[in-house]
C-alpha cells in the first residue's frame, strides 16, 4: 500500500517536472524566436548632394623680369608690381586682398656649367602677386583683362602649378545640418521601399554613421561652383 502511494507520488512529480521543462523549453524557444526577429535589420545609404557658389578665390598673378644689373632688376620688379596693384584696384579688388611675395632671383652665371653659350641676361626674377578675395565676381571679371598687363610690358607666366587659381567653399558648417537631415530622409525612403517589398515593417534606427563630406568643382568649366556631397549609412530594425 505504502509502495503504491510512493510510486504514484513519483509519477506525479515526474509528470509535473516534465510538464515544467516542456513549458520552459517552449518559453525559451519563443524568446529565441523573438530575439531573432528583433535582430532582423536592413542597412541602406542616403545621399545629399547640392551645388553652392564658392565664397573665396585665390588668384596668383606671376610675372618675370631679366637684367644683367641686379639693382635695375629689383627696380623693374617693383615698377611692374605697382602696375599689377593698380590694375587690380581699378577693377574693385581691395588693397588688403593683394599680397606680394618676395621675388625669386636666379643667377644664371652661377648655374652655368661646361663651355655652353653664355645667357643673354645674368639675372632673372619671378614675382608672384596673390589675390585672396571673397569678391568672386570682381576677380572673375579681372581675369580675362589681365592681358592688358602684357601690353604694358609685363611678361606673365602661369603654366606651373604654383600659379593656378583656386576656388574655396568655407561655409560647410552652415549647410551640414540640412544636408545630414536630407541624407537621413533619403535613407529612410530606401529602407521603407525595401521593407514594403519584403512584407516587413520598418522599425527604429539600430545604427547610423555619417560619411565624410566632399567638396569638388561641379565641372571643369565652372570651378567657382562647388558640389557638396555626403552619404549617410543607416541600419533599421525590421519586423513582420
Amino acid at each position: 500500500m505504502i509502495a503504491n502511494q510512493s510510486k504514484s507520488t513519483a509519477l506525479i512529480l515526474g509528470g509535473a517536472l516534465f510538464l515544467g521543462l516542456t513549458l520552459l523549453g517552449f518559453q525559451l524557444g519563443k524568446a529565441l524566436i523573438d530575439f531573432k526577429q528583433l535582430e532582423r535589420s536592413v542597412t541602406v545609404k542616403g545621399l545629399s548632394e547640392r551645388d553652392y557658389p564658392a565664397d573665396v578665390v585665390i588668384w596668383p598673378i606671376q610675372f618675370t623680369e631679366a637684367n644683367n644689373d641686379l639693382p635695375e632688376l629689383y627696380q623693374a620688379i617693383e615698377n611692374n608690381g605697382k602696375k599689377v596693384r593698380e590694375f587690380l584696384q581699378q577693377r574693385g579688388i581691395q588693397q588688403d586682398e593683394i599680397t606680394f611675395n618676395a621675388p625669386a632671383i636666379t643667377d644664371k652665371s652661377a648655374q652655368q656649367y661646361g663651355g655652353g653659350p653664355r645667357a643673354e641676361f645674368r639675372y632673372t626674377a619671378t614675382q608672384t602677386v596673390t589675390v585672396y578675395s571673397q569678391n568672386i565676381e570682381a576677380v572673375r571679371q579681372a581675369m580675362p583683362a589681365v592681358a592688358e598687363l602684357g601690353k604694358q610690358g609685363l611678361v606673365l607666366t602661369g603654366e606651373n602649378y604654383m600659379a593656378q587659381t583656386e576656388y574655396l567653399f568655407t561655409r560647410l558648417n552652415e549647410v551640414k545640418p540640412e544636408m545630414i537631415e536630407e541624407a537621413t530622409e533619403n535613407a529612410r525612403e530606401v529602407a521603407e521601399k525595401f521593407a514594403q517589398d519584403s512584407d516587413s515593417d520598418l522599425g527604429k534606427i539600430r545604427k547610423a554613421s555619417q560619411g565624410q563630406f566632399s567638396i569638388t568643382a561641379r565641372d571643369n568649366n565652372n570651378p567657382h561652383i562647388k558640389q557638396v556631397r555626403v552619404v549617410s549609412t543607416v541600419e533599421y530594425y525590421l519586423s513582420d
